[in-house]
C-alpha cells in the first residue's frame, strides 16, 4: 500500500504545469476575458475558440494570448484519468 501511495504522489509532483503564449505586442497589456475551457478524454478530437479580436475591439488592440494547464487543472485531469481536463484560457488587450 505504501508502494502504491508513494507511486501516485510522485507521479502528481512529476507532472508539470503547460502554458502557451502568443505575444503579438510588447506594449503594455491588461487582462480583458479569462475563462475555463472544459476538455474530455484529454482534448482528443476537440477545441474551443475565443475570438480575440471581438474581445479587445480589433485585431489591432490585441496584446497576448495565453492557454494554460494550471496545478489545479492538473490534479483535476490525473484524479479523473484523464476523463476530465480543463485548461483556462486567457486574452490580453493593448492598454
Amino acid at each position: 500500500m505504501k508502494k502504491v501511495i508513494l507511486a501516485a504522489c510522485l507521479a502528481m509532483f512529476m507532472s508539470g504545469c503547460a502554458q502557451q503564449s502568443f505575444v503579438m505586442s510588447d506594449s503594455n497589456s491588461e487582462m480583458k476575458e479569462e475563462n475555463s475551457q472544459h476538455f474530455f478524454i484529454n482534448g482528443l478530437a476537440q477545441e474551443k475558440e475565443i475570438n480575440a479580436a471581438d474581445v479587445c475591439g480589433g485585431i489591432e488592440n490585441v496584446s497576448r494570448v495565453e492557454v494554460q494547464e494550471t496545478f489545479l487543472n492538473g490534479v483535476l485531469r490525473t484524479v479523473t484519468f484523464g476523463i476530465y481536463t480543463p485548461r483556462d484560457a486567457r486574452v490580453y488587450c493593448k492598454a
